[in-house]
């Protein structure tokens, strides 16, 4: 066997190229999923969506004209029926003086005058519908005239004369109201509601306690007056007395003297509170210094 050869002791050897020395360059940091991510820098020069427009910014002068022109027709609308409500108004206000002075009413009636505008109305000289409420409108000094507690009026057309003295109604309907303790006083004895809507329950006081009952029907007649006939005895014994009494009562129909002029009953029915008169007429006048006395023509 050979002895074994001793090696040479080893020797680096010179690298062949230029590289730089071991631990000169930077470690690779491998990108954490938690790392930051530092945003790009913004496009100076971006490129838009084909489908998207940019709004184009409208400048704070040039909305003004704008605003200004979509509120004046407002604003003039409203300050149009300011004054025409403010008109209405006072023709209110002058209605119901001069129907309290004609009528003799302690308080002013109820005016309403309908229609929009109402200034165009007044220069067309009508006025198309008013209604009126009246209360406690007094009996004239006649005898067996009776007052009249409420009396409603719906005027068409309403004109005035130049002078303000008078006002015409081109037509008119009213309804009457007449109380039963008014028209026990007119007919000097004591009536109520019948039976039906067409008639009146009377009663007649006779010596020592005893009374008649009886009943008679309420009908319109000419000459705005109301009619009371077929009266019945339904209690009592009618004596000679009695009978007188409901002679005089019933013999005369109860003329209805403080309604406007032009207007004429149609019907009278008996009501819970009273009796209910309904008017109809055409040239309705209204006067403001004395009410008209209807009268004449049915």
């Amino acid at each position: 066997m050979h002895p074994p050869q001793p090696h040479e002791p080893y020797e680096p050897q010179e690298p062949s190229g230029t590289h730089e020395p071991y631990g000169t360059h930077e470690p690779y940091a491998p990108r954490s999923a938690h790392t930051a991510h530092t945003p790009h820098a913004p496009d100076p020069h971006p490129h838009p969506h084909p489908h998207h427009v940019p709004p184009v910014a409208v400048p704070r002068k040039a909305r003004r004209p704008v605003v200004i022109a979509l509120a004046l027709p407002l604003l003039l609308a409203l300050v149009a029926v300011g004054v025409d409500r403010f008109t209405a108004a006072r023709v209110e206000s002058r209605a119901a003086k001069a129907f309290q002075q004609g009528m003799r009413t302690s308080s002013a009636p109820e005016v309403h005058v309908h229609g929009f505008p109402v200034l165009t109305q007044i220069a067309s000289g009508s006025l198309r519908d008013v209604d009126i409420t009246a209360r406690d409108i007094p009996a004239d000094d006649s005898a067996g005239s009776l007052p009249v507690s409420e009396l409603s009026l719906h005027l068409a057309g309403l004109t005035k004369s130049d002078d303000d003295r008078q006002a015409r109604a081109r037509s008119a309907e009213a309804t009457a109201r007449l109380t039963y303790p008014d028209l026990s006083d007119a007919l000097g004895l004591e009536v109520s509601r019948g039976g039906r809507s067409d008639q009146l329950t009377a009663a007649v006081a006779l010596p020592l306690g005893n009374s008649v009952t009886t009943t008679a029907t309420v009908s319109a007649d000419t000459g705005n007056r109301v009619a009371f006939k077929n009266f019945k005895v339904t209690g009592g014994l009618l004596a000679g007395a009695a009978e007188a009494v409901l002679d005089r009562a019933f013999e005369q129909p109860v003329r209805l003297r403080n309604i406007p002029d032009g207007l004429h009953l149609r019907s009278v029915t008996a009501a819970q509170g009273g009796l209910v008169a309904r008017f109809s007429g055409t040239s309705v006048t209204f006067r403001a210094e004395a009410t008209a006395r209807s009268g004449d023509g049915g």
